[in-house]
């Protein structure tokens, strides 16, 4: 079975702080273990809101909200890494998606490279970055009720373009949230509630996808990471089968 643990952003991260070497070398034991155990599929941590931006879909109108967000229903259905130009291109190809899909919102948010924290020198020439584009979930897709044929055929057809313009890198569809499992970390401790979860206040502020045998394995990987990355909220949750 394929995993993935969210973490929940901190008012620090969202001003722009850069992680300090204690908490980077933390992390960085914890991904060299899941790459040792064979298990890992990757990770990525997000940019402030602050460099993003927010598309809500609704009748075929689209609102631009420039970030930073407002907390809302923060719950994701899946999300698409791009690398594109500029943020007006991400947009574009968010908004082809969401004409396929219809009412939507999605999150663009910029994904946090070496140089953004200092670990490298910032390359001399920039000319793609990475974004996410998350969308949120909704009453069908928390249900697990699958796409409609035709949908998934103009989505497929749209990620096919994608990949031939050197856009795409990757797509992650997460299975309903009553599958998963939320851990509160506070005082050294944490506490687990079972999904499915009514919403959720917090933006992401990374991720780490994994293979695992069973959700037991996996909350197991999950408790580790919270520790690790200092977080108040972590999100376990499945991830749909590729293809």
């Amino acid at each position: 079975m394929r995993f993935i643990i969210m973490h929940k952003t901190e008012p620090r991260w969202e001003a722009g702080a850069i992680p300090d070497a204690e908490l980077i070398a933390r992390v960085g034991k914890l991904m060299g273990e899941f790459m040792k155990s064979g298990t890992l599929l990757g990770g990525e941590g997000l940019r402030a809101s602050s460099q993003g931006v927010r598309l809500r879909f609704s009748g075929g109108e689209r609102t631009v909200t420039k970030g930073p967000f407002t907390p809302s229903n923060e719950l994701p259905a899946g999300f698409t890494l791009v690398r594109t130009a500029s943020l007006d291109e991400a947009m574009h190809w968010a908004s082809r998606f969401a004409g396929i899909v219809g009412d939507v919102e999605i999150d663009i948010r910029p994904v946090t490279e070496p140089w953004d924290i200092g670990m490298v020198p910032v390359p001399s020439e920039l000319p793609t970055r990475r974004y996410m584009l998350l969308y949120k979930a909704d009453a069908a897709s928390e249900s697990g009720r699958p796409r409609p044929a035709e949908q998934r055929a103009k989505i497929s057809r749209l990620f096919e373009e994608m990949s031939s313009a050197g856009v795409l890198l990757t797509n992650i569809g997460l299975q309903p949230s009553e599958q998963g499992k939320r851990y509160t970390f506070k005082g050294g401790r944490h506490t687990v509630v079972d999904g499915p979860f009514a919403e959720s206040k917090e933006l992401i502020a990374g991720y780490v996808m994994f293979r695992a045998q069973s959700l037991e394995e996996a909350a197991e990987w999950a408790s580790r990471y919270g520790v690790a990355v200092g977080a108040h909220e972590v999100d376990l949750r499945v991830l749909e089968e590729a293809g």
